[in-house]
């Protein structure tokens, strides 16, 4: 059965070794309070699943001015460093371990939330209507200038330093899905003619100095990335140059991990295979897959090698005790759109 190959341990390094290859996938829920502060219903939901080789914590802006979508939970403030402590501990008493992903939304946001034009690279906007706020439609952001980005840098280092102190196992840049990171990666969001724009090594540089700032605060730190452009974001075919170039580079960086960013993780033409598979012919650290994945599946992309770890999302929002029923091939919940109304 493929699935025992789910059940093996992982060493993530420097210490820390995950109980199997099973990982929470980080999950959006906007349930912290009106203070962006996590709420002791939170701090349940996830120990409830702290049997899982690794959670990710939801996207977690590092910032008020990274906020995208209503009630995120922050760790810029003490409030919120507090309330991140109790869900660690919950989590650290059930015998598990927990990433925080580190989260600036870009233009992906609205000025309800920084209180001033959302930024990107570019001054170019994206269709559509603020999720979970649905009367708000996006307006064009404000192309970052260099204290921008600077400032930016230090938010996520600071960010990764507030996630130590809350009691974080360590940390996963959320380089993907359309939001800020992703967007200094593809052209269709980034057409600086600067150092931070124009070809791959310089679209790769907010990146590389965001890792840079982030790995003295934290020893554990992982990567998500997005190379196929499917979300809050237009394909260019000049993209793969994009991955193709920065992939190799994260090999000499001593990361956790690279996280697959897709809703899908079907083949796609240009990345010759899925996404999970183009990442791991470049890059030969861990890797996370991630994509609709079921247990079976899950099991067979360890056995061929295409990943080290498989992220499970919605399955975990139905079942909260999803390894053990994997485990004991116990039938799983049908996931449905109206749990996400609360916290189980």
């Amino acid at each position: 059965m493929s699935r025992e190959h789910l059940f093996t341990k992982v060493d993530l390094g420097a210490g820390l070794t995950l109980n199997n290859r099973l990982i929470m996938a980080p999950l959006t829920r906007s349930m912290a309070d009106d203070a962006l502060v996590p709420t002791e219903d939170m701090a349940t939901y996830y120990a409830r699943r702290s049997d899982t080789g690794l959670i990710i914590s939801e996207a977690t802006q590092i910032s008020k001015g990274a906020q995208g979508y209503p009630n995120t939970p922050g760790l810029y403030t003490e409030a919120q460093i507090d309330g991140w402590k109790n869900v660690t501990q919950r989590v650290h008493q059930n015998g598990g371990k927990i990433f925080a992903q580190l989260w600036h939304t870009g233009r992906v946001s609205h000025e309800i939330y920084r209180g001033e034009q959302p930024i990107a690279p570019s001054a170019i906007g994206i269709d559509g209507t603020v999720p979970r706020a649905r009367d708000l439609t996006y307006g064009v952001p404000r192309a970052m200038n260099a204290d921008d980005i600077e400032l930016v840098i230090a938010d996520f280092a600071t960010a990764a330093a507030n996630a130590k102190k809350a009691g974080f196992d360590g940390v996963e840049i959320h380089a993907a899905n359309g939001y800020l990171i992703d967007q200094f990666l593809h052209y269709a969001a980034n057409q600086r003619d600067d150092d931070w724009g124009g070809t791959p090594e310089k679209m790769s540089r907010f990146l590389f100095a965001i890792i840079a700032a982030v790995k003295p605060q934290i020893q554990q730190v992982g990567v998500r990335l997005s190379p196929a452009a499917y979300f809050n974001m237009e394909h260019d075919a000049r993209d793969v140059a994009v991955f193709d170039y920065l992939l190799p580079k994260l090999n000499i960086l001593e990361l956790s991990y690279v996280h697959t960013g897709i809703f899908e993780d079907d083949p796609i033409d240009y990345l010759d295979g899925s996404v999970t598979q183009y990442i791991r012919r470049h890059y030969h650290g861990t890797v996370i897959a991630s994509g609709g994945y079921s247990p079976d599946s899950a099991g067979k992309a360890v056995m061929r090698g295409d990943a080290d770890l498989i992220a499970i999302g919605r399955p975990i929002i139905a079942n909260p005790d999803y390894v053990e029923k994997v485990r004991t091939q116990a039938p799983l919940i049908e996931y449905d759109e109206s749990m996400l109304l609360e916290l189980v």
